[in-house]
């Protein structure tokens, strides 16, 4: 028996199905059923009609209780500000199994969307500041911050927040985030490069993260072992959910692979991440 894979599923919707709440909750009730690990929205910039991911997420947070939820950002038009609290109250609402993956945004056609901005060079190293700052905001509230002490008329103590003062190239930000620091304490930050805790990458030894590979849904479960043993800790699986969660897995667990049952209630806990530690603590 070989240690045990990770499985994601990258959730699609075309149509009126793309805009009807119920279908996108059937869908992941049906990945957590089969135990995924979590499931990624996707979204971008590029014309295509579709709902936020990440409000999408959120919408369905309080209708599943394990799987984690994973939209997309598209980070170079956005501030890192309003997508921490965003990602943040993913957490909250979700009770720690929230994620985010990053994406950038090259196209000038997409930069028109917005008029501020026409270098879009160099956007993985924005990207990897962007994540910096996501981190330095959610820690900028101390576990214990809030008091919410009705005696005294008092909610947070003012000791217990922190100002971050990054300032980089492509972001200034003093802080500190107007929400409380996540059940996580870092939601999980997921990219196509080294930027955060999963990289989903062709390569498993591009980086010391945990590196999924993107692959068809009827990908033969010899090729996913074999990748595995190459140092693939999981799989992003697109197509078929039916077939992920009625075929794939059963055979993954018949051969000790795969869980039967979740042993974790957060995302990070499903992965074997630990919690961060407070920077600032």
């Amino acid at each position: 028996m070989g240690s045990q894979l990770h499985l994601a599923a990258a959730l699609q919707a075309t149509g009126d199905e793309a805009y009807s709440a119920k279908h996108w909750a059937g869908l992941v009730r049906e990945a957590e059923d089969a135990k995924l690990d979590f499931v990624t929205f996707d979204d971008s910039l590029d014309g295509r009609p579709g709902l936020d991911a990440v409000l999408t997420a959120a919408r369905i947070a309080p209708l599943t209780t394990r799987i984690g939820l994973v939209p997309v950002a598209v980070v170079t038009h956005t501030e890192p500000f309003h997508v921490s609290k965003a990602i943040a109250t993913l957490d909250h609402v979700s009770k720690g199994r929230a994620g985010v993956q990053l994406t950038v945004a090259p196209n000038p056609a997409e930069a028109r969307h917005f008029g501020r901005r026409e270098d879009l060079d160099d956007l993985w190293e924005e990207a990897a500041d962007y994540a910096e700052v996501l981190r330095g905001l959610w820690d900028s509230w101390e576990d214990d911050a809030e008091i919410r002490d009705v005696a005294t008329g008092r909610f947070i103590d003012r000791e217990k927040l922190h100002y971050i003062d990054f300032e980089g190239r492509w972001f200034s930000v003093r802080g500190p985030s107007i929400t409380p620091r996540p059940p996580q304490g870092h939601p999980l930050v997921a990219a196509t490069e080294p930027v955060g805790d999963i990289v989903f990458s062709d390569d498993p030894s591009a980086t010391d993260r945990l590196v999924f590979r993107d692959v068809d849904a009827a990908t033969p479960v010899d090729q996913l072992i074999a990748w595995h043993e190459e140092g693939f800790a999981g799989f992003r699986l697109h197509g078929d959910l039916t077939n992920i969660t009625r075929e794939l897995v059963p055979e993954l667990r018949r051969r000790g692979l795969f869980r039967a049952e979740y042993e974790h209630t957060t995302l990070r806990g499903h992965l074997g991440l630990t919690r961060p530690a407070n920077q600032f603590a």
